[in-house]
C-alpha cells in the first residue's frame, strides 16, 4: 500500500513557477513509476508527466513540455514537480499518482495503482 500527499500549490502570476512535491508513505515507493497529472475545472484529467523508479527516465506531455521538471529522491520517499513559465490554463488541481506501469487514457485510473488527493495550482492573469 501507498499513500501520497501532494503540498506545494497556491496562487501565482502568469509567467510565475511552483515547485510541487508529493510525498509517499510505504516502502515499496522506489518500486513505482511516478506521474502527475492535472484537473482543470470541467475538464478531463490530464496527463503531465513521468518519472521512472531510479528517476533517469522522463515523459513529459507536449503542453508542459520545456516548462516542467519531474523529479524523484528515493531517500526522502518524494517526488516534485517543478513548473515554470505558467499561464493561466495551468490552473488545475494537480495530482500525483504511482503506477506499475505506463499511464493509459482509461478514466478512472489512468493505469495507476495509488492517487493523491491533489493540490490546487491557480494562474493568474
Amino acid at each position: 500500500q501507498v499513500q501520497l500527499v501532494e503540498s506545494g500549490g497556491g496562487l501565482v502570476q502568469a509567467g510565475g513557477s511552483l515547485r510541487l512535491s508529493c510525498v509517499a508513505s510505504g516502502r515499496t515507493f522506489s518500486t513505482y513509476r511516478m506521474n502527475w497529472f492535472r484537473q482543470a475545472p470541467g475538464k478531463e484529467r490530464e496527463f503531465v508527466g513521468t518519472i521512472s523508479w531510479s528517476g533517469d527516465n522522463t515523459y513529459y506531455a507536449d503542453s508542459v513540455k520545456g516548462r516542467v521538471t519531474i523529479s524523484r529522491d528515493n531517500a526522502k520517499n518524494t517526488v516534485y514537480l517543478q513548473m515554470n513559465s505558467l499561464q493561466p490554463e495551468d490552473t488545475a488541481v494537480y495530482y500525483c499518482a504511482a503506477g506499475q506501469g505506463w499511464w493509459t487514457r482509461k478514466p478512472p485510473d489512468y493505469g495507476m495503482n495509488y492517487w493523491g488527493k491533489g493540490t490546487l495550482v491557480t494562474v493568474s492573469s
